[in-house]
């Protein structure tokens, strides 16, 4: 048996190749948008992809089965166990055979049978591995978002993102059932499950590619609650906000992800035209640092680093209506990552990019937008004389921890439609933990028509760092 995991660490998602050697036969499971990885993996191990499935409705990423399948001639699997509103509503037009619990097919000398594990979603499987020219016993499991290394599948994302009314608790439910006939299997069976740490689909995972049966079942917190009730509470307690992109990603998913193809370069356009597509309402993307950023930029523009987390913040600020512009550093690979990463999440209107040494030369003979720094001392002073807000952009759950006293709290990911909120009356600084999300939320502001915005530098370390109070939550 060949097996290969895919891992994209800003969605920290994996995927799976699964191919007998004997056949030259390959399965993929819960593959990406990014469908060429596949091909050429299963080319080099002289493999062919002859099926592609996937555990459930993604709802972090657009889903590359479909594509994947068109563009190979493989047989695409779906789950056919959710009920009538959770089936795929392209499976017939896509000739897809249909799973359901108690399935099984064959790649090669690999046997794959399927487990209907709802709870994260409804139409949920997992897939049991046996390589049958070694036993009969199944040797691992592809969890996908039912069991992590040391969490499970949130089961509250039908309500909370896709706004589904009623389901957290039936989910919960589901989920804890799906456990109990889970943890009955071998404990040497091997945990393949479909995300890492930084996933948003749960709320503990951890780092370790993959793991055990047996010893998640002594490690996992899930698997030590042996009250359904108990295990309603704790699985529910504590998930962070889902991105608003989850919503149209499950739609999506669910449909049919158009067929893309190979992935197109943008135009290349002058900074100028990028300043009459923000006037004519499009998008324009800063992926520089934070600090470029604030030093200089096109006034409209917002400004979202290409770092390790850019997917998830274009996912949660940036519109699938109209059309979007990059600024990037042309000097490496940015515009290629950056395009890599929005298609992976279908943000594939990219009307065009321009470099970022021509904003800069653009920036010296227009007026460019700056963001103003602010030091704790400094905001100490304007708070005394009571003329700021002060914009706490972290979650919830952080807020409640400790804050600037004063502070309003709207975590950065729902600052957009939560413009009302913020005062326009005075100076608003925006902070954070320690800087970052707030230079992203302070350009949110700016390009919607703020016109004092400053940043916190050094968020709130660097306020409890200087001595000042620190409000908490009973305060």
């Amino acid at each position: 048996m060949i097996f290969r995991r895919f891992y994209d660490a800003k969605l920290a998602q994996a995927s799976y190749l699964i191919g007998c050697a004997r056949t030259g036969e390959a399965l993929v499971v819960d593959a990406n948008r990014e469908y060429e990885q596949y091909v050429e993996a299963a080319r080099v191990e002289n493999l062919r992809v002859s099926w592609v499935t996937e555990t459930h409705i993604h709802a972090d990423f657009v889903s590359g089965s479909r594509e994947l399948a068109a563009h190979t001639g493989a047989q695409l699997l779906l789950s056919d166990a959710g009920g009538s509103e959770w089936r795929y509503s392209y499976a017939t037009e896509a000739g897809a055979r249909l799973l359901a619990d108690g399935s099984s097919f064959n790649v090669g000398a690999i046997r794959i049978d399927v487990l209907h594990t709802p709870g994260h979603t409804p139409e949920h499987l997992t897939f049991l591995v046996t390589d049958t020219a070694a036993g009969d016993q199944p040797m691992g499991a592809l969890t996908g978002d039912f069991v992590f290394v040391g969490d499970v599948g949130r089961p509250d994302l039908l309500e909370r993102a896709v706004k589904v009314a009623g389901t957290m608790e039936q989910s919960a439910r589901q989920l804890y059932t799906s456990l109990q006939r889970f943890r009955q299997l071998p404990g040497y069976l091997q945990i393949w499950p479909g995300h890492g740490a930084g996933s948003a689909c749960g709320k503990s995972l951890s780092a370790v590619p993959q793991s055990t049966l047996g010893y998640e079942s002594l490690t996992n917190w899930a698997f030590g609650v042996d009250s359904e009730g108990e295990f309603i509470g704790m699985v529910l307690q504590g998930q962070p906000d889902p991105p608003t992109y989850f919503a149209v990603m499950k739609a999506l998913n669910r449909m049919g992800p158009p067929l893309r193809g190979a992935l197109q370069h943008p135009l290349r356009v002058s900074v100028e035209r990028l300043a009459d597509a923000v006037t004519g309402g499009a998008f324009v993307i800063d992926t520089r640092p934070a600090a470029a950023f604030a030093a200089g930029h096109l006034p409209g523009s917002v400004n979202i680093p290409l770092d390790r987390s850019f997917s998830t913040w274009a996912g949660w600020i940036a519109p699938y209506d109209r059309d979007i512009y990059l600024i990037a550093d042309e000097r490496g690979r940015a515009i290629d990552d950056a395009l890599h990463d929005l298609s992976l999440i279908g943000l594939d209107r990219i009307a065009g990019y321009a470099g970022s040494q021509e904003l800069e030369r653009w920036a010296a003979g227009h007026p460019a937008g700056t963001v103003r720094q602010v030091t704790a001392a400094d905001l100490a002073e304007r708070l005394r004389a009571g003329d700021v807000q002060v914009l706490d952009v972290r979650a919830e759950h952080e807020f409640a921890g400790g804050r600037v006293p004063g502070a309003l709290n709207i975590p950065v990911g729902q600052l957009p439609g939560r413009l009302d909120a913020v005062p326009r009356d005075r100076t608003v600084v925006v902070q954070c933990q320690s800087g970052g999300r707030s230079a992203i939320a302070a350009s949110v502001l700016a390009a919607s028509g703020f016109r004092n915005v400053v940043n916190l530098a050094g968020g709130l370390n660097g306020w409890k760092a200087a001595g000042f109070p620190v409000a908490s939550s009973a305060a």
